[in-house]
């Protein structure tokens, strides 16, 4: 069976979120402003019926266009970044350092897989770090396509690696440092246990990259495909890649120390594709052609993160995302410890497919598992474990992460190959997680 383009896969999710608001009873939590968070969260044992209210067929439909409006700044992210790396690659100025790069390492260009793998899972730990990487998408492309790799090793040593951090990282202040707050933990506690299952996640990630990537190389070779031809790197190319340069730099400063948001990350993009256009001899017409041909080429990733958004959209104004949730918790009260764990871990994979935000999940959850933890006796750590387990890792796999979604439409790989290469994974990073929540329950963690 040849699986479905991922525009018509979450134009199908629209409308099953859509049939689930006929079909399922309305609920919903009272929520409260949380002050440790600053975030509307729900009130724990809450949850009361509420009158239905079922989206229609041309709600569904005008949900769309609702939710590129709510992601409309992660939208012309994406579009800005494609236009600037566009006129940047006309250039040829990336093209000349990846392969001044790949001429130096003597034959040794794989290392390049672990050590940017590496880099990509500490952003992600650190500042769970996602539709941001669409960004270097085309630098990563260039470096795969320049070591006879698979697109595929691109996304998966960058949003793949990136994920990984996020999910079992002590400090990701969008997913763990919020639902420690949410559970009156101090905020990095636990960070040496988080940490070590964190190093065995990211080097089984790892481990299975390059095996990918050595594999494709192998076939590659056996093909008869050649290496592109190489391409000096002159003066007016350095002059590119020092503007690119301060780019990121610019960037870094942006996320780290002011807390940008996508209007202002937007910006320094902006600036470098038309400086690096003038330097590289576009001219303006030039440089103007190339911010075109690069919103077209960004059309697809960016109607994905729309409709992505209208999914949760739908659920939303059908009132029934509190009552998927409701649902799932209650059962959970009359297990026993272990089993109300794995439980936890499950239902996080199911609810977070949709409502794949780690922060409005956190919001969503937490509060509700608390008291559950607690009358299981299952600790309030790992409760979070629970959490973190399953919301991060079904990043990677579910349809309806928009960013995801995105950064494998801006690489060129098909959802259907992605799945394949990551559902094993998947599988056994969250049987990992599992070992590690019981681990946690025995210990009194």
């Amino acid at each position: 069976m040849k699986f479905p383009h991922p525009l018509s896969l979450l134009f199908v999710c629209v409308a099953v979120a859509a049939c689930l608001t006929w079909i399922l009873p309305a609920g919903q939590y009272d929520r409260h402003k949380d002050e440790a968070t600053g975030r509307d969260v729900v009130t724990a044992g809450s949850y009361e019926a509420t009158l239905p209210n079922p989206i229609s067929p041309f709600d569904a439909l005008v949900a769309i266009p609702k939710g590129m409006a709510d992601a409309g700044s992660v939208i012309f992210f994406v579009f800005l970044i494609g236009g600037a790396f566009t006129a940047v690659d006309k250039t040829g100025a990336l093209k000349s350092m990846v392969d001044v790069l790949v001429e130096r390492s003597q034959g040794r260009g794989l290392l390049a897989v672990p050590v940017v793998a590496m880099l990509f899972a500490t952003l992600g730990a650190l500042e769970n770090m996602q539709e941001e990487i669409i960004a270097l998408i085309p630098v990563l492309l260039l470096l795969t396509r320049r070591l006879r790799l698979d697109p595929l090793v691109a996304v998966a040593m960058s949003a793949g690696a990136a994920a990984i951090g996020a999910s079992f990282s002590p400090v990701n202040p969008f997913q763990v440092l919020i639902a420690q707050k949410l559970s009156q933990l101090s905020p990095g506690s636990g960070a040496g246990f988080r940490t070590a299952f964190l190093a065995l996640a990211v080097a089984a990630w790892i481990a299975a990259t390059l095996r990918y990537a050595h594999r494709m190389r192998v076939e590659a070779a056996q093909n008869g495909a050649e290496a592109e031809p190489s391409a000096p790197l002159n003066g007016r190319n350095f002059a590119i890649l020092l503007t690119v340069a301060a780019t990121f730099a610019v960037f870094v400063v942006g996320i780290m120390q002011f807390g940008w948001d996508f209007d202002q990350l937007s910006a320094p993009f902006v600036a470098m594709g038309i400086v690096a256009g003038l330097i590289g001899g576009l001219g303006v017409s030039g440089t103007a052609m190339a911010f075109a041909e690069g919103f077209a080429s960004m059309a697809t990733a960016a109607m994905l993160i729309g409709i992505a958004r209208a999914i949760s959209y739908v659920l939303d104004q059908g009132h029934v995302i509190d009552t998927l949730v409701h649902a799932m918790v209650t059962p959970l009260e009359s297990l026993p410890s272990y089993a109300s764990a794995l439980g936890m871990l499950a239902l996080h994979v199911g609810i977070h497919v949709p409502v794949p935000s780690v922060s409005g999940q956190a919001a969503l959850t937490m509060p509700v598992l608390i008291p559950v933890g607690d009358l299981v006796h299952v600790s309030r750590q790992s409760v979070v474990l629970a959490y973190q387990y399953g919301a991060g890792l079904t990043d990677v796999v579910t349809p309806t992460n928009g960013g995801m979604m995105a950064v494998l439409a801006a690489a060129g790989v098909s959802y259907e190959k992605w799945i394949r290469f990551a559902l094993p994974l998947f599988g056994g990073l969250l049987a990992l997680g599992a070992v590690a929540l019981s681990l946690a329950i025995a210990t009194g963690f």
